[in-house]
């Protein structure tokens, strides 16, 4: 098991760049099952979950040449539907393989996805949205096999924006007959770099970004090279980090516009930011004051970035509020922040977090991707040494993440096998 040690007490100063988006490149990796053709993409994170993904086109005939920035997928040889179980319960995502291979194929079987243990996160609104679709689903014995003659354009309400469900409509019909309509659609900026890398591979959909897509059909789709979009998630985390030693860093290659509930609740807790174009820079105050946050689907403040508040204000002046709205085991890093002598306590959905000025070092041990990343961020002002068990979870998510930090003054060895 690898693990992080951690040496606490270093400001973080200098200059950082953020990788292309984990949660854009794998729903854009999926597109390149429809086209049947060469596609080239660029700035996809060297993490553990493409790595699966890619695993995954292999066994399915996609045959995938590296080269320095590039991925090269040709996608003409498919011969396989079905999605390896052992990779499948590796991550949830990969569940978007099955809208992409639907699209082409009209059949497809998978097992139930697996993933970071945040909470229940069932594939029901996929499955509903299928069968909308006129494609037929059947679960037996832990597998889900559907099919279907041709997929039947329709209006489809989702009873919750999810991002998957949303991803996974828009690969299933851009190939069907007709205009699907994708109500409460989930609206993060991730889909628009999908609805875009599609929109040029020939496909028609308008409204990503908006709570209402519409996908026109098309008979078929061509090879294109395309840059994913750079990972808003891992910027915050950057952000954070600097926030909670006192440091000053420019982190390049970012959209401030698809973070600005991050960029707005640093400067309420007291950092100036100079936000550009591509990137922002933060200065941070020797003490962060503390904030009231709640979770809420897009343009709300992200759930992926509660976790790294949360270890944030565990040494803000005061006691802080913060809401989990959108998954219930959001809080499993809770006990963990507890070790390096954080005072919180929980109501419910509810953290309250009580400030203190410094915490200690100690074993903690990450559950989940973000959690993972809290542990990191809270042991780098923890006095002494921290280690930071588990850190599988992060390297699904991030790229070189102890690497990046250490060249901006940060003290962390990854060690273990």
């Amino acid at each position: 098991m690898k693990s992080y040690i951690i040496e606490g007490g270093r400001r973080l100063i200098g200059e950082v760049n953020i990788s292309g988006s984990k949660n854009a490149s794998l729903p854009i990796i999926a597109t390149t099952i429809l086209n049947g053709d060469i596609t080239r993409l660029y700035n996809i994170p060297q993490i553990q979950d493409t790595k699966i993904t890619l695993d995954i086109l292999k066994i399915l005939g996609c045959k995938i040449r590296k080269n320095s920035g590039k991925i090269e997928i040709n996608s003409k040889g498919i011969t396989k539907t079905e999605i390896p179980e052992n990779l499948m319960t590796q991550m949830r995502s990969t569940v978007i393989l099955a809208g992409a291979i639907l699209g082409r194929f009209k059949k497809v079987t998978f097992s139930y996805p697996g993933g970071c243990e945040i909470g229940a996160r069932p594939i029901d609104l996929h499955l509903q949205a299928f069968r909308k679709l006129g494609i037929q689903v059947e679960e037996n014995a832990g597998f889900i096999e559907c099919s279907c003659d041709k997929i039947v354009a329709s209006e489809i309400n989702l009873d919750f924006p999810s991002v998957g469900a949303t991803e996974n409509i828009i690969l299933a019909t851009t190939l069907a007959e007709g205009t699907t309509i994708i109500n409460n659609a989930a609206m993060e900026p991730e889909i628009i770099d999908l609805a875009n890398c599609l929109n040029q591979m020939g496909a028609k959909i308008a409204g990503a970004g908006t709570n209402v897509i519409k996908i026109e059909g098309v008979k078929k789709l061509k090879g294109i090279g395309y840059k994913v979009m750079p990972d808003r998630i891992e910027a915050g985390t950057f952000l954070c980090a600097t926030a909670i030693t006192g440091g000053r860093v420019r982190v390049n290659n970012v959209m401030p516009q698809c973070i600005i509930p991050v960029i707005h609740k640093l400067q309420e807790a007291g950092c100036k930011l100079d936000v550009e174009k591509n990137y922002i820079e933060i200065i941070a105050p020797k003490r962060l004051k503390p904030l009231e946050i709640k979770t809420m689907p897009y343009p709300g403040f992200p759930t992926d970035m509660q976790q790294i508040f949360g270890a944030m204000l565990t040494v803000a002046k005061g006691t802080s509020i913060v809401v989990e709205n959108i998954f219930e085991n959001r809080f499993k890093y809770i006990s963990e922040l507890k070790r390096l002598g954080a005072d919180v306590t929980l109501e419910g959905k509810t953290a309250i977090i009580k400030g203190k000025r410094k915490l200690i070092g100690a074993t903690v041990k990450a559950s989940d991707l973000r959690g993972g990343a809290s542990l990191v961020v809270a042991g780098l002002v923890a006095k002494g040494i921290t280690k930071v068990e588990n850190i599988d979870y992060l390297l699904r998510g991030y790229e070189n993440l102890n690497k990046k930090m250490n060249l901006i003054g940060a003290n962390i060895k990854e060690v273990g096998g």
